[in-house]
């Protein structure tokens, strides 16, 4: 340990004196070390090489420095279990450096690009507890060996933004891979020769294969029911497209499958669908159809799967069989009560026009269900006072429960929507938040409209808001905020505005995040909501605002100043919650003196000196040496995001990958992988708001210009989060 010391500059805080158990950052079991957790400190040096002598190290988190030079060898740390060695400029990895690390889980260098060519280490092979491998970005060339039938626990594998060749190994096939990310493999060579090995890869979820050289045709992927997010651009593939993505499928010579979604198509259903006698499957979703569903369809003895959704339909649906599973989702009324007693696997047995009130009904390309003003008076009995959970600038926002004691949020706009700018504003609003979808993003489940009034429809988040549990716990009786749970309410919130920011198909800047804005389950798990300020950002490019939208102490200087908005405004946004969260005092406060109201401008004060952190902390969080270590980086990652200038902050990638490591060390049994799952709309509301709950996932793709028809169940729009005033402080 003197050693290390020695070899990093600068001496990371706290290094002194000879018991280095003490040490900030330095975790030891009768004396001998365990953790050490120097990441994102600046530091710079060689590691020295016989760093393995720490024989019961489990954890090396040496992540966001500049450490250069050979990485020391790691050998037969038999106990080792994490390693984060993520963007440092080491320049070479020895041979045998991860040999005998039997205990191995987690091992993540993304974005080593100093490193000289080097290839995959055959003797992680022994690391049969590797969960997640982790080596984009860092200059590995050659070939995969065929040895992944060893890695018995492997889920996640990042490869992408190298130099690799060859073809996809044998062994892949009957792996637990979860997540398989081989794409953008650099100098025009990459991968080559056929992905027919993905079919026995049964327990993928996403998969990015493009910017290869893959050839021959697309393998039957039938069988990866799990299977979200397919990339296959740039390659060479050729060959008959699958049956699950083309347009027809035949059997014996019979059409079996007619698939002409998101076609563009006008018009009307035509009834000689009907002639198609051994027709199974229909998929009409997602096109300009008018009319009625024809009656004729319901002849169809063979067919098990009818999608119309997201088109301009009116009318009553034919009563088909219990077997047929019907999607009608997005354009017309339906009477969500009836969704259980009914024989469509959950599915409603009428779609309602409104009668009267059909002028009123608009078009949106929304995939979320329409949901009838009749239902929504009944479940909230008929908007009764006393399920009012919180009032807004908007609307008031009541609680809801469904037949079956599933809960919603139902929240009401009188006469806000009224007259076309109104009205185009509220469809604009829910075309964004179809695009997006994700588990830390409150998720919008239907909406209503009833002549003045628009109502929306969401999923019930039993704790309220960050406001209340942060400022409020002592009037709302509710125990304070534990480090713990701080840490990872930041880290929920920023995973979902990275995924806002540059993993949704579209780029969006949400421009209102706040403590009122971020919502909490019973699990105190958070997600981010009031949507309704977001803004489209073309190709990452700024936009230029002539009406100043937020609020006022979370606004990022250049957006007040100019009006131009970027992401970084977001960031600017999520530094000051992160201040808030350590400190435990609002943006704004003007009952402290004229020095300290403003938060921001005060704690970046704070943290000219370190020393002076410890008495800026919320005085509830009575912090041990070990949390005291968490603030500090959390206190840093705050001060980089609302640096004056937007190019000196951060992505909120990085931001991620600062605070994965800090709820890791608590291994938090409740912390789910961020794998995807989608909603299937044939299911009734509370059968998809529970598998929401149970699996919460993010927006479903297949990007080879042939799309999978899968509707999605956009985030919450705005004004749903500041209207919650009440919660329950189980």
């Amino acid at each position: 340990m003197a050693k290390l010391a020695k070899a990093l500059s600068p001496t990371p805080s706290g290094w002194s004196g000879s018991s280095f158990c003490d040490w900030k950052g330095v975790k030891c079991s009768a004396n001998r070390v365990t953790s050490i957790s120097l990441g994102s400190q600046k530091l710079t040096g060689t590691l020295p090489p016989d760093l393995n002598s720490l024989s019961q190290l489990t954890t090396l988190s040496l992540q966001h420095n500049a450490l250069g030079g050979a990485l020391p060898s790691l050998a037969n740390l038999s106990m080792l279990e994490t390693v984060f060695l993520d963007a440092n400029n080491f320049t070479s990895v020895p041979d045998g450096c991860f040999q005998g690390l039997t205990s191995l889980q987690t091992l993540s260098m993304t974005d080593s690009v100093n490193l000289a060519p080097w290839t995959l280490p055959a003797e992680l092979t022994q690391s049969t507890n590797l969960a997640n491998l982790d080596l984009g970005n860092t200059n590995l060339v050659g070939s995969l060996p065929d040895v992944f039938d060893s890695f018995v626990s492997l889920q996640e594998l990042r490869l992408s933004y190298n130099n690799l060749t060859g073809v996809l190994p044998k062994s892949f096939a009957g792996s637990g891979i979860t997540n398989l990310w081989l794409n953008n493999q650099k100098d025009g060579s990459g991968f080559s020769g056929p992905i027919d090995v993905l079919s026995g890869m049964t327990h993928l979820s996403q998969v990015w294969l493009h910017k290869n050289q893959f050839t021959g045709p697309i393998p039957d992927l039938s069988n990866c029911t799990s299977l979200f997010d397919l990339q296959l651009r740039d390659n060479q593939l050729t060959g008959v497209v699958p049956p699950s993505l083309i347009f027809v499928v035949c059997a014996e010579g019979k059409i079996i499958t007619v698939n002409l979604a998101k076609q563009n198509l006008t018009g009307t259903i035509s009834p000689a669908f009907a002639n198609l006698t051994d027709l199974r499957n229909l998929y009409l979703s997602g096109n300009n159809l008018e009319g009625s569903i024809p009656g004729s369809l319901t002849s169809l003895a063979q067919l098990e799967v009818l999608d119309v959704s997201n088109n301009n339909l009116s009318g009553d649906v034919p009563k088909f069989s219990s077997k047929v599973r019907f999607n009608a989702a997005g354009e017309v009324k339906i009477d969500m009560m009836s969704a259980n007693s009914n024989g469509y696997g959950g599915v409603p047995s009428e779609l309602q026009s409104q009668g009267s009130e059909r002028s009123d009904l608009h078009v949106f390309e929304s995939g979320n269900a329409t949901i009838s003003i009749q239902v929504l008076r009944q479940v909230t009995e008929n908007f009764s006072e006393k399920n009012i959970l919180g009032r807004g600038g908007f609307g008031v926002v009541y609680k809801g429960e469904l037949h079956d004691g599933t809960q919603i949020a139902v929240k009401r706009m009188e006469s806000v929507a009224t007259g076309s700018k109104g009205l185009n504003e509220f469809q604009a609003e829910i075309a964004v938040l179809t695009k997006v979808r994700h588990r830390h993003l409150v998720a919008l489940l239907g909406y209503c409209i009833n002549g003045n009034e628009r109502l929306l429809v969401y999923e019930y988040m039993p704790q309220g808001t960050l406001t209340q549990h942060l400022f409020d716990w002592r009037d709302h009786g509710c125990a304070p905020l534990t480090w713990k749970q701080r840490v990872a309410i930041a880290l929920d919130v920023a995973r979902g505005v990275e995924y806002l920011h540059s993993l949704a198909q579209q780029s969006f800047i949400h421009r209102d995040l706040k403590p009122s804005n971020i919502l909490l389950g019973d699990d105190m798990r958070a997600k981010v909501a009031d949507f309704g300020l977001v803004k489209n950002a073309p190709d990452g490019k700024y936009s230029v605002e002539t009406r100043l939208a937020g609020t006022f102490g979370y606004l990022a200087p250049e957006y007040a100043a100019t009006g131009r908005v970027t992401t970084k405004v977001d960031v600017y946004a999520f530094g000051v919650v992160l201040m808030e969260l350590i400190t435990g005092r609002r943006a704004l406060d003007d009952t402290v003196p004229d020095e300290r109201s403003h938060l921001v401008s005060w704690f970046r004060r704070v943290l000219i000196n370190k020393e002076n952190i410890p008495k800026a902390i919320d005085q509830t969080l009575d912090p041990d040496e070990e949390t005291m270590e968490s603030i500090y980086k959390v206190a840093e990652l705050a001060g980089h995001c609302t640096a004056r200038e937007p190019y000196q902050r951060p992505d909120m990638g990085h931001a991620v990958n600062v605070l994965v490591p800090l709820v890791e060390q608590w291994k938090p049994t409740s912390h789910e992988e961020e794998e995807g799952y989608g909603i299937d709309l044939h299911m009734s509301l509370p059968q998809a708001l529970r598998r929401w709950q149970a699996n919460e996932g993010t927006s479903t793709m297949f990007d080879m210009s042939i799309s999978q028809t899968q509707s999605s169940i956009p985030a919450k729009p705005s004004g749903f989060a500041d209207s919650f005033d009440s919660m329950d402080c189980r």
